[in-house]
């Protein structure tokens, strides 16, 4: 392949996926779940009921973060111990009961690479990154390896935010919430993380209406 047909092939239009507007909890959904909410503070055997809903999320969800299944297990079970030990201090904010359990997960990973002096990792499942796309573009597989050889050289921190927002489909003020940062701040870095994709793709996203 020739240099300007690199650099042709390298800033080809990826038109990845609006999100789903289902994806996010209603308000009247959210309102619902503090019932739930309400009796684990009550009776610790009602936890059970959330720790059910939301394990293979936030197992995911650390998993991508460590590659490693054993150390998921041993982290997502320090989640849900520390939200059970803390549940009582819990203060809803009209956000789902998931993001305060994401970022408890996110606190515990980062307290786990800082502790170990060890490099956050990003684990991309080629399923995963395929589910970015839409299926209105051309050229699927090959515009999916590429993307993964970029989402793979982009900084922990900058795909950090992509990921909430595209894989776990996250609001911008659950992401705030999630990364104790502000709702401004949130958009501002995924938008920072979006621009850096753009240095290598022409970056669009379909019409949720088409």
């Amino acid at each position: 392949m020739t240099n300007v047909e690199q650099l042709t092939y390298m800033l080809e239009t990826i038109l990845l996926k609006p999100l789903k507007s289902d994806s996010h909890m209603s308000e009247g959904a959210i309102v619902a779940e503090q019932e739930l909410v309400l009796n684990a503070q009550r009776d610790e055997q009602a936890f059970a009921m959330l720790y059910d809903r939301y394990f293979e999320g936030i197992f995911g969800f650390v998993y991508r973060r460590t590659d490693d299944e054993a150390l998921t297990s041993d982290l997502v079970s320090q989640v849900f111990l520390k939200a059970l030990q803390n549940i009582k201090k819990y203060e809803y904010r009209g956000l789902p009961f998931s993001a305060w359990l994401y970022r408890i997960a996110s606190n515990e990973i980062n307290r786990y690479f800082r502790k170990h002096n060890k490099v956050k990792v990003f684990s991309l499942e080629e399923g995963r990154v395929a589910e970015l796309i839409d299926e209105a573009d051309e050229n699927n597989e090959e515009k999916i390896a590429l993307l993964m050889t970029c989402l793979k050289e982009l900084s922990t921190s900058v795909m950090e935010v992509l990921e909430l927002r595209f894989f776990e489909e996250k609001s911008f003020k659950e992401i705030a919430f999630i990364l104790e940062i502000t709702e401004s701040g949130a958009k501002m870095r995924t938008y920072r993380a979006l621009e850096k994709l753009k240095d290598q793709f022409d970056i669009k996203i379909a019409d949720s209406n088409g």
